[in-house]
Order: C-alpha cells, then structure tokens, then sequence
C-alpha cells in the first residue's frame, strides 16, 4: 500500500480543515470482519476551537462536511470531538475504547 492511506488522506485532509489542538486516528479495521490491512473502520480523537459553541451534532457534520470526498472510501468513524477547554476537563480527556463488533466471522 502506499503513503497515500485513507488514514493519512483522513489525517491531512481534517489537519486542513480544522485548528486541531490534538488529533489521533486508529484504524479498527482488525477489529470487524474485513480483509487482513484494510481500512474500513476508524476511531477519531480531534480537538478543536472549531468546536466552540457546537453542539456534538453540528460538530459531526463539521467533520462530515471536511471528509466528504474521502468519506466513500471507508465504513465508520468513531469520531471523539472536544473543545480545548472540554479536554483539558480531566472527566473528558478518556476517551472511550470502541465496542467489539458483533458482525460475523
């Protein structure tokens, strides 16, 4: 595969997009029925000033509307979206394990 991943094409294109204080994308690929490497299933850490004043679902579509030419290229994201303020909270800044997928084997 080369450089040019869905995850790294997610990571430059939200960096872009967004003021991000702090980003991480996992690939959970490993954890759903799918081929060995690939990247169909994503878990998102991104905190943003962006946020402020948002509610979780208008920064779901903030995000949404960032990825909107690379969102046909994956399955899910797990998205975890804080203001700086919410993440320096010490009650926000663990962010949850994502469940185990229930899909076939």
């Amino acid at each position: 595969m080369t450089n040019n991943t869905i995850k790294n094409e997610i990571l430059m294109t939200l960096e872009r997009a967004f003021n991000c204080e702090v980003i991480s994308l996992e690939n959970e690929s490993f954890k759903h029925n799918v081929p060995e490497g690939s990247e169909s299933h994503f878990k998102l850490l991104l905190v943003s000033d962006s946020f402020e004043g948002k509610r979780l679902v208008q920064r779901h579509q903030l995000v949404y509307g960032a990825l909107s030419d690379v969102m046909p290229k994956f399955h899910a994201l797990a998205m975890h979206l804080y203001t700086p303020g919410e993440w320096s909270d010490s009650k926000s800044a663990n962010v949850p394990d994502s469940p185990n997928c229930h899909g076939g084997e």
